[in-house]
């Protein structure tokens, strides 16, 4: 997304990191003038995210909305479907980068709901808020975000299936989305939506 749309940043945040990976992938391949902040209120998590620590990565016990900091890049990557006021959380996150990259599970399509699969998925993944992408730019816009970029990524079936059985029901999604991106996303679960905002 930043090569996408020619946004070369010096500072990258990501606010819940979680074990920071996101970062340390980043920091692989951003050029080595980039310097990178990991924040995470999960001590266990963090714990994690240290062991990848290294100059020009680093990660904080730390809520972002807390300190007067301001980045480049930020990284919202689920993170606003977990928290109970997240039109707060989001407008607080403005305030803390010129650019903001999220990545928003989209929770909501007609197999989720024909399935009840958003009842079990605020159990396995403490979602609170579901999205389809019109909700989901929409919350960005009334937050305050200009939304500039966006794209889905389908992790469903972008992720190497070795069995015939997981490539076979995989492919009705995998037709349609080739055909009409917004009507397999509609229809099918498993999608997401990777936005650049400022």
């Amino acid at each position: 997304m930043l090569e996408k749309n020619s946004i070369n940043p010096k500072t990258i945040a990501e606010v819940g990191c979680g074990a920071g990976e996101i970062l340390n992938q980043l920091y692989n391949v951003l050029p080595n003038d980039v310097h990178f902040t990991g924040y995470e209120i999960a001590s266990d998590a963090l714990a994690l995210a240290k062991t990848r620590e290294k100059e020009r990565l680093h990660f904080k016990l730390e809520n972002l909305l807390e300190k007067e900091v301001k980045f480049d890049s930020l990284l919202m990557m689920d993170v606003f479907e977990h928290v109970s006021d997240y039109l707060g959380v989001l407008k607080i996150c403005k305030q803390k980068s010129t650019f903001t990259i999220f990545h928003i599970l989209l929770d909501v399509s007609v197999q989720s709901v024909m399935r009840n699969k958003l009842i079990l998925e605020r159990k396995s993944l403490d979602h609170l808020h579901y999205f389809m992408k019109g909700t989901a730019l929409a919350t960005l816009e009334d937050s305050g975000y200009e939304i500039l970029d966006y794209l889905y990524t389908a992790g469903s079936f972008e992720v190497k299936s070795n069995t015939f059985k997981s490539k076979f029901a995989f492919l009705p999604r995998k037709l349609l989305y080739a055909i009409n991106k917004d009507l397999a996303v509609k229809i099918f679960s498993g999608f997401s939506l990777l936005v650049l905002a400022k």
